[in-house]
């Protein structure tokens, strides 16, 4: 049963791709209502999926498939939820494909990492908290290589050519400096609630998630300053949001694929 859960799931977010890509490859306007359905039906599935993988009886099952499949859903709902008010089609068949791989490999390669969050309600927030900071900023990602791709087609004169699917590139960068706001404030009290809940964070095989959290963090905060003091946007935009992720994507899921997959 856990298997057709996981399979329906992933064909329902295939099949939400079906309205979506073929009104990016023309002019004709994206049913948003259809698809909406069929991302609410995928949704509500690796909802349940998600629950069979990670509650058990023997504690939360925080594997690296089954984290990298709860942040895919987080996303994924967010973004779902975005599409009835603003055009994230260009963003929604990374999202949802994504979703769908993660869904099926945590499914099908199970791994166990058993925690027990109900005896510690502190490591619960700071846990929360981590994944949807990383979830934002994420988001913030796809979006500012969303706005670097809208800007590289204005520049070579290919303005006329732009699906009218697609957002305005002012309204993409606003957008994107919002978000990276919410994720630089819920990474900001990731670190607090680390700091002050977790009392060996920087013991051996610890420390370098907490300063590569700090330097993304450093990243994160320059460019928000810089955006509004200096006016950067675009190249600079996409480069310091890059490597921001790339340093949260290191943080925990670098340690986490030693330890389950290399060790193992």
């Amino acid at each position: 049963m856990d298997t057709i859960t996981a399979i329906g799931a992933a064909l329902s977010y295939f099949l939400a791709l079906g309205f979506v890509i073929p009104g990016l490859a023309s002019k004709n306007k994206i049913q948003t209502k259809v698809v909406f359905v069929c991302a609410f039906l995928a949704l509500l599935l690796h909802a349940w999926q998600l629950k069979e993988l990670i509650l058990n009886t023997a504690g939360q099952n925080l594997s690296i498939l089954n984290v990298a499949s709860l942040i895919s859903f987080i996303i994924s709902l967010v973004m779902s939820v975005s599409m009835l008010k603003f055009r994230v089609w260009f963003i929604l068949p990374v999202v949802y494909s994504f979703s769908a791989i993660n869904l099926l490999a945590a499914t099908f390669l199970p791994g166990a990492f058993i925690t027990h969050l109900e005896t510690h309600p502190s490591l619960l927030i700071h846990i929360s908290l981590a994944l949807f900071a990383y979830s934002t900023l994420m988001i913030a990602t796809l979006y500012a290589l969303q706005l670097a791709w809208l800007d590289h087609k204005l520049k070579s004169k290919k303005s006329l050519m732009l699906n009218p699917n697609l957002p305005p590139l002012m309204m993409v960068e606003r957008q994107l400096f919002k978000i990276i706001l919410v994720g630089l404030l819920l990474l900001t009290l990731t670190l607090m609630t680390g700091f002050t809940f977790i009392q060996d964070m920087f013991a051996q095989g610890k420390a370098h998630k907490a300063i590569l959290s700090f330097i993304a963090w450093i990243i994160y905060a320059t460019l928000t300053w810089g955006h509004y003091q200096r006016g950067w946007r675009g190249q600079k935009a996409l480069w310091f949001s890059l490597s921001g992720a790339f340093l949260l994507t290191l943080a925990y899921f670098g340690s986490r694929f030693v330890q389950e997959i290399v060790l193992t």
